[in-house]
């Protein structure tokens, strides 16, 4: 995108929080195959079945890229039916909406 990462701005928007994703080995060692530090962001539920934080995850990836103006990733679409869709919880599907902008300004 040709901008400096200091210009970035991220919001981690709804999504499922780190008490309610439940994944099997397979997803923690894709994520800890390339990033053993994430392995942080999971929790053991059972043998094989561990609990992943996204937002942690997500977090982790933008700081690793230099994104330090990070915000949201609190509100947990499971956990909160009245506001939010969630296939895990209802095994049915509904919509939600994703933005991404950048400011037109002049280059200097």
């Amino acid at each position: 995108m040709r901008i400096d990462v200091s210009d970035v701005l991220a919001y981690i928007g709804p999504g499922i929080g780190p008490r309610h994703f439940e994944v099997g080995e397979d997803v923690l060692e894709a994520f800890v195959t390339s990033d053993a530090g994430a392995a942080r962001a999971f929790t053991l539920r059972a043998p094989g079945k561990w609990l992943a934080d996204l937002p942690g995850l997500a977090r982790r990836a933008l700081q690793r890229c230099g994104v330090n103006a990070i915000y949201g990733g609190v509100l947990c679409t499971y956990s909160d039916p009245l506001r939010f869709f969630s296939y895990r919880r209802d095994g049915e599907t509904g919509r939600m909406a994703a933005l991404i902008w950048r400011d037109k300004r002049p280059a200097l």
